[in-house]
């Protein structure tokens, strides 16, 4: 069963019922009709009891003696049957972040994730009757999801980078999130607005040496392109000086040459330059 909007009776008509019971009142006290007095009485009681407002991106669940009756989306000023039972909802946006849970990635690594969650009510029935607490049902499914995705996923990888990880491929790893959530929420009548990891990083124990993998996979990825352009130099240099016929290499000129750009060219450190005086050979 889903959700059924009503609409119930204006509050201010049922306003002037009871100033007209109220009139009656005052009509049957001084004309001494204790029937009159006391059946407005009875019924002014009764009407009163049936009022309800409701503010925007607001919404009543009404129900009788156990049974669902309706649920009233609209704003305003109402009145309805004094037996309903009225159990508010709010309609409106809410976040919720999660704690920082422990998990193994899909390489079996421990790490810490968070997902931060925008959802809101979208099917008042469901809310209230299919789910015993709604709110506490998005915070446990939201763990469980979280839990899944990073099951599923490695959280970096060194050697395939085509490979969607948690920490390069964030918005295929948040769509997929918010797919889990909106499958599993659908059932308490949530809707998922938005969801997305709030915190990642490896956990403590293996947090340093998992940063200094990094750091040497930078520095290789670093030299490598150091040395490439490098090269490139040298080649460019050798065929500039011969096309200019400023020197006419051999093949151990070239050597020396070569060896001397590229110390210079990829050394991490200044070089100090040494004037030699005599033969290119001494």
């Amino acid at each position: 069963m889903n959700e059924k909007q009503i609409n119930p009776l204006s509050g201010y008509l049922m306003l002037l019922v009871c100033l007209l019971l109220a009139i009656g009142i005052g009509y049957g006290v001084y004309a001494q009709m204790p029937f009159l007095t006391i059946g407005s009485g009875i019924l002014l009681f009764f009407i009163t009891t049936g009022f309800f407002y409701i503010n925007p991106n607001e919404s009543r669940v009404l129900t009788l003696f156990g049974k669902y009756i309706g649920s009233v989306r609209d704003n305003g000023f109402f009145w309805a049957n004094p037996f309903y039972g009225k159990k508010k909802f709010s309609l409106r946006a809410r976040n919720f972040e999660s704690e920082r849970v422990k998990v193994n990635d899909k390489r079996g690594n421990p790490i810490l994730i968070s997902v931060i969650t925008v959802w809101r009510v979208k099917d008042t029935f469901k809310s209230a009757f299919e789910v015993d607490n709604y709110e506490a049902f998005v915070k446990l499914q939201s763990d469980a999801a979280v839990r899944n995705l990073a099951g599923a996923y490695s959280y970096d990888n060194f050697e395939d980078h085509h490979e969607i990880t948690l920490r390069s491929g964030m918005d295929e790893i948040n769509n997929a999130l918010e797919n889990a959530l909106a499958e599993r929420l659908d059932m308490a009548g949530i809707e998922v607005l938005e969801a997305r990891i709030g915190y990642l990083a490896y956990a403590e124990e293996i947090a340093s040496a998992m940063l200094k993998r990094q750091q040497a996979e930078a520095i290789v990825a670093a030299r490598h392109k150091i040395v490439e352009g490098a090269v490139s130099m040298v080649e460019m240099a050798l065929a500039d000086l011969s096309s200019k016929k400023i020197i006419e290499f051999d093949d151990d000129k070239k050597a020396t040459m070569v060896s001397n750009l590229m110390v210079v060219l990829c050394s991490d450190k200044e070089v100090s330059p040494v004037v030699n005086t005599g033969s290119i050979y001494q």
